[in-house]
């Protein structure tokens, strides 16, 4: 029998903090700052109105919320049960249309549903697994011919520990200490080794910035530190 792709800590880790998903002051506060960046971007790239879109690792469910507002039909999965009861529950309380929530892995859902979807969103998701090209490889076999893929994570590098680590978790306290582990962050280098093994083909790269002082986000060409990728499948 397969183990699932998935650390026991780190779904217990945001499990903990599934009540404060929708606290836009809570630890959670970058994801609500960064996802109209994220989300515009992406709709930029592939209109998302009427389109299939599958979000891994969607947590509370922040941008499966935002997408299914720009008119897709969206479904979110994660394997951390309370996030995923959050994100359910914020659905129904906002009313949030075209959205469900499931408890599977992508590995799972790609042998249950094949290339059915137009879009897959990947987001700060595979520094977290034990085997991120497993999940990688499970998000070309969930996208049709053609479709869009998605990832942002972070970059392994002294600058991204400085920045993303001792800086966003230690000094600035905008993320709960332990959030991230260096050796788990990923090169920009070696998500493009996953994306190629994988069929898909890197269409575009974003770095994502932040200024502490003026506590402001903006995308830029700097992938140093968090970075994300716009791939497609042939």
């Amino acid at each position: 029998m397969k183990t699932v792709n998935a650390d026991p800590a780190e779904l217990a880790k945001f499990s903990d903090l599934a009540h404060r998903w929708w606290d836009p002051e809570s630890e959670f506060r970058p994801l609500h700052q960064i996802n109209p960046l994220r989300l515009d971007w992406i709709d930029a790239l592939v209109p998302l109105a009427g389109k299939r879109v599958l979000d891994i690792g969607c947590g509370g469910g922040i941008l499966s919320d935002s997408m299914a507002r720009k008119g897709a039909e969206v479904t979110g999965i994660d394997l951390a049960s309370k996030a995923l009861r959050v994100a359910q529950l914020h659905a129904l309380e906002a009313s949030t249309p075209n959205v469900n929530y499931r408890e599977i892995s992508a590995e799972s859902l790609a042998l249950e549903q094949p290339e059915s979807f137009d879009v897959v969103t990947c987001m700060e998701m595979l520094e977290h697994v034990p085997d991120p090209g497993s999940v990688v490889k499970a998000c070309s076999q969930l996208v049709k011919p053609g479709g869009w893929v998605f990832f942002s994570t972070i970059n392994r590098n002294p600058k991204s520990f400085l920045f993303a680590i001792v800086g966003a978790e230690y000094l600035l306290q905008m993320l709960p200490r332990g959030t991230h582990e260096y050796a788990k962050l990923i090169r920009p280098s070696e998500l493009a080794a996953h994306c190629r093994a994988a069929d898909l083909t890197l269409s575009q790269t974003k770095g994502l910035e932040y200024n502490p002082l003026t506590r402001r986000y903006w995308l830029s060409r700097d992938t140093s530190v968090n970075y994300m990728f716009a791939t497609r499948k042939a």
